[in-house]
């Protein structure tokens, strides 16, 4: 009886090791599968309200995900498939909503860049084509008012001083699919809209704090009399004069309209005069860009 059991606890100890063996060789082929993807990120943003960067490499045109990651730290790592990763042809990274669960990126796309080697070089051309050459300037007014005493209480990004009428003051590539333009004014320490946009020359999408009486300029911009956000009182808290204007790109659709994207343009503190002198505008010169190294 001994015999029987000593020989039946050996053939249960045989298999045991087999099956260990067998699986420490499965584990050890699918460690072998992933290699790691870096990426070196420069002025990348901190996201808010729960969206999300995702890594996408293309393969044989379709995209794989890398990943998601919700800091802007320099470095990310990941671990990817071996195969997925040597056929890539090229890299991207797009801004994805809270509990996104489809397979394919947003058509907010941050930063891409094709592959040549082992990197691809990371670029804002995604976003647009080139950002080397912006300008822009602006006047304080408030047209929508008809009322010329109270000038300082509007910005608008137009220029009212050439022989023809007003002008487009701003010089903007562009932008692709996922994208908006803003304007922006720091009123009592906060950040407030003048409007999204995508066109130089023609209105924005919104007039929230301007009057009625005038239909507004075909230019972006605003004035600030009145429906004040929580915390101001229009129009005592609405001067623009001498307060910081700038303008931001904007995700489309936008997960935090309350706050400036990080992708930042053109910034300046608004000079003491109003319309028709104008304020120039200076590039702030922080572009995302990057390497994707495998």
């Amino acid at each position: 009886m001994k015999k029987r059991i000593t020989v039946l606890y050996l053939i249960v100890l045989n298999i045991l090791i087999v099956s260990s063996c067998s699986n420490d060789d499965d584990n050890d082929s699918q460690s072998s599968d992933m290699i790691p993807l870096t990426l070196e990120l420069e002025n990348l943003g901190e996201l808010t309200n729960g969206a999300n960067y995702e890594g996408w490499i293309i393969v044989d045109n379709v995209p794989v995900s890398t990943g998601k990651f919700t800091d802007n730290a320099l470095n990310q790592t990941f671990m990817v498939n071996k195969a997925n990763l040597e056929k890539a042809t090229e890299f991207l990274v797009s801004i994805e909503p809270r509990d996104d669960s489809d397979a394919g990126p947003s058509t907010t796309k941050i930063l891409g860049g094709m592959f040549d080697n082992d990197a691809a070089l990371l670029t804002t051309n995604k976003v647009a084509s080139d950002f080397s050459n912006i300008s822009g300037k602006f006047v304080i007014a408030t047209p929508t008012d008809n009322n010329g005493s109270n000038e300082e209480f509007g910005v608008w990004f137009m220029d009212p001083t050439g022989f023809a009428g007003l002008a487009p003051s701003l010089n903007l590539p562009v932008l692709s699919e996922g994208w908006k333009y803003e304007g922006w004014v720091v009123l009592n320490d906060k950040s407030v809209s003048t409007g999204t946009f995508t066109m130089i020359d023609a209105s924005d999408d919104a007039a929230l704090y301007s009057d009625t009486a005038v239909a507004p300029p075909n230019y972006p911009g605003e004035d600030f009399l009145s429906s004040a956000p929580r915390g101001l009182i229009f129009p005592a808290d609405g001067e623009v004069v001498k307060k910081q204007v700038f303008i931001t790109i904007e995700p489309n659709p936008d997960y935090d309209q309350a706050t400036p994207f990080s992708l930042m343009l053109l910034n300046v503190n608004a000079g003491p005069s109003v319309s028709p002198v104008l304020n120039t505008m200076e590039p702030v010169n922080k572009i995302p860009s990057g390497k994707a190294l495998r």
